[in-house]
């Protein structure tokens, strides 16, 4: 495994994305040990990309425009949803003082969803990891196999290191009735602007 695809990994988790938002709204509605298992169930939600890229599988998501469409827009009924449940009352991304932890299961299975939702995630496994493999076609899936989970350990630590972040400025920001309208609103803008972009996809 060359320095390279570390440093190139890196980059891509600490990205914002739809699981970082996930994480940080779990982790200051829930506290630290719920954002977590939010980290654990975005982190899962890789491996059916994962594997669809080593097995070709993703080449048949990305040529089949119906196939792909029926991903995306359920992706996007889906984020549309996470967005109505950060504003909604009782909502279970709403950031309220009186929230409780909801079931770890609960928590990862959400987490989970938002990736295995994403088809644009299966390209782009196959466009990350090959320049990164030695060119032996015998070797080529376990080198791919291992490269993944190393992304899938990086994206576990980063996310659990931004919900660590969001947990520590929990208590603040609950003590804020103004804090907490403004982060569910910023929450449910960031979700649908995520639910509108992935909307424009389209099949590679």
């Amino acid at each position: 495994m060359s320095l390279q695809f570390l440093l190139t990994a890196i980059v891509v988790v600490i990205a914002p994305g739809t699981g970082v938002l996930y994480t940080l709204a779990i982790s200051l509605g829930q506290g630290r040990r719920a954002g977590l298992w939010a980290a654990l169930g975005c982190t899962v939600g890789i491996v059916p990309h994962l594997a669809a890229a080593i097995l070709g599988l993703a080449a048949l998501l990305h040529t089949s425009a119906l196939l792909f469409a029926a991903v995306k827009w359920a992706g996007v009924a889906y984020l549309l949803w996470l967005a109505w449940q950060s504003i909604g009352q009782g909502g279970a991304l709403a950031v309220t003082e009186e929230r409780r932890a909801e079931r770890p299961g609960r928590i990862a299975r959400r987490g989970a969803l938002i990736n295995i939702l994403n088809p644009k995630l299966s390209v782009f496994f196959l466009a990350l990891l090959p320049p990164f493999l030695s060119g032996d076609p015998h070797t080529a899936a376990a080198e791919m196999s291992a490269l993944g989970g190393v992304f899938m350990a990086l994206t576990f630590v980063v996310f659990a290191g931004y919900a660590a972040m969001a947990a520590a400025a929990r208590d603040r920001l609950l003590a804020s009735a103004r804090a907490m309208r403004w982060l569910n609103r910023s929450f449910a803008g960031l979700f649908a602007a995520l639910a509108g972009r992935l909307a424009l996809e389209r099949a590679a």
